[in-house]
C-alpha cells in the first residue's frame, strides 16, 4: 500500500480523498493555487505545495507542476478527484513514465471513453444500447445544421471532450443548431482545450440514470447499483439519489451488465460510471462513461456501504476487489443536494464572495436517519470566480425514499450560509414539490416546473401561521432579554401583553398569547389568526436557526436580521416578519411603500463575470431576442438578449472587462 499520495484537486473532493487516505493510514499532499492558499483542503492535508496563480490553466491543469510536487514530496501516487486532470490520458501516461501511480484507470481506457465519439463506437461493439446520432466530427455551423436536420430535431450538440454541462446545447430548430454549435465549440475550447463537436438525437421525456462500476487489474468487475440524476439545469446535475425510483430489478440488472461489459471491453481498472438516458418505457441508451470518481458518489456509498475512494486506492495499489457481484446489496435510500453558489431567482446565475456565515447541519446518524455533508469550505472561505461554484454536497439516508426526502428537507432548513447567494431556497422548495416526491422525473423537470424561472414563494395559510408563531416567540424573548440587561432604567414588570400583530411581508396576522412563560426554554400557547399552537423551543437570541416544536411538530426556521424584524426562511419559503402592538400595526398600514428604481432601459450584468463579446454598437436598432452581449462566469458562457425592440444609446463595457453583478453594460431608449 502507498505511504503517501498527492491529491491533484481542490475543494470538497480533495477533502473527501484526504478523509479516506487518513482512515487507511496514508499521508496526503495537497496542491493549491494562490487563490486557495488558505483553503480547507490545504489545512487538512499533511503537506501542501503551491503550484501557481489562480486560473486553473496556470495551476491545477499544469501537469508539470503536479509531477514536480510529487517529486518534491515523495508522493508515490496521485488521486485526481474529478474535473481538472482526472480524465486526461496524457497526464496519466506522464505519471507512469515518472514511476508515479495514477489512482484511476489506465490511459487506454481514459482515451477510449474520454472521447464521446470513440466511446459510442466501442459501446456499440460491446453490445451496449446507443442513441441514434452522427458519430463523426462536425466541420462548421452549416454542417451542424445539415446533420441535425438529417437526425431530426430536437438534437443534442455536445463537445467530444465535454463534461459538467459545458460545451452542451439542445437545438429545436436550425437557428438554435447554428448558434448552439458556435457556443458549444467556444465553451469546449476554453474549458477543455478541445473544440471537437458531435450531434445526437435528443431523447424526449428522458431520465438520466447512471451505473457505478468498480473493476480491478485482475479481471474482476462489478456494478454497485444506479443513481438517478434527472434533476438538472443547463445539463448540470443538481439533485441525485440512489437507487432510482423508476427502475425495476430487471432493468437495473440489464443496465448493470451492459455497464460491466463496456468496462471490460476497455480493460477498465478503478471506479467509473456508465451514464444512460432512459425513456418513459425503460428503454435505455448509452450516453458516456466517466473514467473517474463522480461528484455524486456519496449516495452510492450510503446505500451500499462501500467506500469508493478507498476501493480506488486499493485497486491502484494492485489489490483484488474485496466484493463479488452477489455481495452488493442496496440498502435504504440516499439523496444528495448540491449546494451551489448561485442565485436561483436570477436563473441560477453564479455568485461569488466570502462566506460570512457557514453553519452546516450536524452530521451523523440519529435513529434511522443519516446526514452527511461533503464540503471544502469553512466560515470565512471565499467563493472564487475561477472555479466551480459548488460549496457542499449535503446527503441524507433513510430506510425509504420519502423519509430520506423529509430528512433532507429538515437538514436544508438548518444549513445556514451568508455572504453570497446560494440555491438552498430552491432545493428546500424542491423537497416539498409533489412531482419530485412522487418520483415523476425527467431531465426537463426544472424547465417544465419552473418555466418562468424560480421565485421564492411567500408563505400562505398554515405556513404563514407557523412563521407568525415563531416570530412572536422570538420577539418576546428578545424583548425580555433587553429588559433584563444591566443598566436599563426601568425593567419590565407585571403581566405581559397578550394581544399582538405579526406582519409577514404585507400581511398582518393577529396573535393572542393564551398561556405560557417568556423564558428559555420557551413554552407558549398561542392563537394565530384563529389557529391554536403550542410552541416549545430552546432558542436564544443570537442563534442563527430557531429550532423548536409547534403542536409537537419539529420546525427549523432560519432567521436573518432586517430593520425592526427578521427575514425568516423555512421549507423554501421566505418572509420578513415584524412584531407590532395592535395600535402600532394600525399606524404601520398607513406607511408609504418605497418603489424600486426603473431599470427597464438598461442591460444589467446578471452575475459577476468577464465580458466575452459586445454584439451591438451605439445607436444600433435591435430586435427582441437579438444577442446583445456574452458574459463568461465559472467557465460558462451566458448569452444576454434584448427583451424588446429598442435602440442602443450607450455602451459602458468592452470585451475583457470584469463586471460586478448589476453593473450597467448598456443603455437603451
Amino acid at each position: 500500500m502507498f505511504k503517501k499520495i498527492l491529491i491533484a484537486n481542490r475543494g470538497e473532493i480533495a477533502c473527501r480523498v484526504i478523509k479516506s487516505a487518513r482512515k487507511m493510514g496514508i499521508a496526503t499532499v495537497a496542491v493549491h493555487s494562490e487563490a486557495d492558499a488558505d483553503a480547507v483542503h490545504v489545512e487538512m492535508a499533511d503537506e501542501a505545495v503551491a503550484i501557481g496563480p489562480a486560473p486553473a490553466n496556470q495551476s491545477y491543469l499544469v501537469a508539470d507542476k503536479i509531477i514536480e510536487a510529487c517529486k518534491q514530496t515523495g508522493a508515490e501516487a496521485v488521486h485526481p478527484g474529478y474535473g481538472f486532470l482526472s480524465e486526461n490520458a496524457s497526464f496519466c501516461e506522464r505519471l507512469e513514465k515518472e514511476g508515479i501511480t495514477f489512482i484511476g484507470p489506465k490511459p487506454k481506457a481514459i482515451q477510449a471513453m474520454g472521447d464521446k465519439i470513440t466511446s459510442k463506437k466501442l459501446a456499440a461493439e460491446a453490445g451496449v444500447s446507443t442513441v441514434p446520432g452522427f458519430m463523426g466530427l462536425i466541420d462548421d455551423a452549416d454542417h451542424a445544421v445539415k446533420i441535425a436536420a438529417e437526425i431530426g430535431f430536437p438534437v443534442m450538440i455536445k463537445a467530444s471532450a465535454g463534461g459538467g454541462g459545458k460545451g452542451m446545447r439542445i437545438a429545436w430548430n436550425e437557428a438554435e443548431a447554428r448558434e448552439g454549435f458556435e457556443r458549444s465549440k467556444s465553451e469546449a475550447a476554453s474549458s477543455f482545450g478541445d473544440d471537437r463537436i458531435f450531434i445526437e438525437k435528443f431523447v424526449e421525456e428522458p431520465r438520466h440514470i447512471e451505473i457505478q462500476v468498480l473493476a480491478d487489474a485482475h479481471g474482476n468487475c462489478i456494478y454497485l447499483g444506479e443513481r438517478e440524476c434527472s434533476i438538472q439545469r443547463r445539463n448540470q446535475k443538481v439533485v441525485e439519489e440512489a437507487p432510482s425510483p423508476f427502475l425495476d430489478e430487471e432493468t437495473r440488472k440489464a443496465m448493470g451488465e451492459q455497464a460491466v461489459a463496456l468496462a471490460k471491453a476497455v480493460d477498465y481498472q478503478s471506479a467509473g460510471t456508465v451514464e444512460f438516458i432512459v425513456d418513459r418505457n425503460r428503454n435505455f441508451y448509452f450516453l458516456e462513461m466517466n473514467t473517474r470518481l463522480q461528484v455524486e458518489h456519496p449516495v452510492t456509498e450510503l446505500v451500499t456501504g462501500v467506500d469508493l475512494v478507498e476501493q480506488m486506492i486499493k485497486v491502484a495499489a494492485g489489490q483484488k476487489l474485496e466484493l463479488a457481484q452477489n455481495d452488493v446489496k442496496l440498502n435504504g435510500w440516499a439523496i444528495e443536494s448540491r449546494i451551489y453558489a448561485e442565485d436561483p431567482v436570477r436563473n441560477f446565475l453564479p455568485s461569488i464572495g466570502r462566506l460570512t456565515r457557514y453553519r452546516p447541519p450536524e452530521e451523523g446518524s440519529e435513529g434511522d436517519i443519516v446526514i452527511r455533508n461533503d464540503t471544502g469550505v469553512a466560515e470565512g472561505s471565499e467563493i472564487s470566480m475561477f472555479y466551480d461554484p459548488m460549496i457542499a454536497k449535503l446527503c441524507s439516508w433513510a430506510p425509504d425514499r420519502l423519509t430520506a426526502i423529509d430528512a433532507m428537507s429538515e437538514a436544508l432548513d438548518r444549513f445556514v450560509i451568508d455572504g453570497i447567494e446560494h440555491n438552498i431556497p430552491f432545493l428546500a422548495a424542491l423537497m416539498r414539490h409533489e412531482r419530485w416526491r412522487e418520483g415523476r422525473l425527467t431531465t426537463g423537470f426544472i424547465a417544465e416546473e419552473y418555466p418562468d424561472g424560480f421565485s421564492i414563494p411567500a408563505p400562505d395559510g398554515e405556513q404563514a401561521q407557523v412563521l407568525a408563531a415563531v416570530a412572536l416567540a422570538m420577539e418576546l424573548l428578545r424583548r425580555d432579554r433587553l429588559d433584563r440587561l444591566p443598566g436599563r432604567l426601568r425593567p419590565h414588570s407585571g403581566d405581559y401583553r397578550r394581544e399582538w400583530v405579526v406582519k409577514l411581508d404585507e400581511d398582518y396576522l393577529p396573535v393572542t398569547i393564551t398561556d405560557g412563560m417568556i423564558s428559555v426554554p420557551t413554552e407558549l400557547d398561542l392563537e394565530v389568526a384563529g389557529r391554536k399552537f403550542t410552541v416549545t423551543s430552546n432558542w436564544r437570541p443570537g442563534d442563527a436557526v430557531w429550532i423548536g416544536k409547534l403542536n409537537g411538530r419539529e420546525v427549523a426556521v432560519q432567521l436573518r436580521p432586517v430593520l425592526n424584524g427578521h427575514a425568516l426562511s423555512w421549507q423554501g419559503i421566505r418572509a420578513e416578519a415584524r412584531v407590532f402592538t395592535p395600535r402600532t400595526a394600525e399606524l404601520d398600514r398607513l406607511m408609504p411603500v418605497k418603489q424600486a428604481p426603473d431599470t427597464s432601459k438598461m442591460l444589467l450584468c446578471p452575475m459577476p463575470g468577464l465580458v466575452v463579446t459586445i454584439n451591438v454598437a451605439e445607436e444600433q436598432e435591435v430586435k427582441a431576442g437579438e444577442t446583445l452581449a456574452i458574459v463568461e462566469a465559472m467557465k460558462m458562457e451566458n448569452v444576454l438578449r434584448a427583451e424588446r425592440d429598442c435602440k442602443v444609446t450607450k455602451i459602458n463595457a468592452k470585451p475583457g472587462d470584469s463586471l460586478a453583478v448589476d453593473a450597467v453594460i448598456m443603455e437603451f431608449e
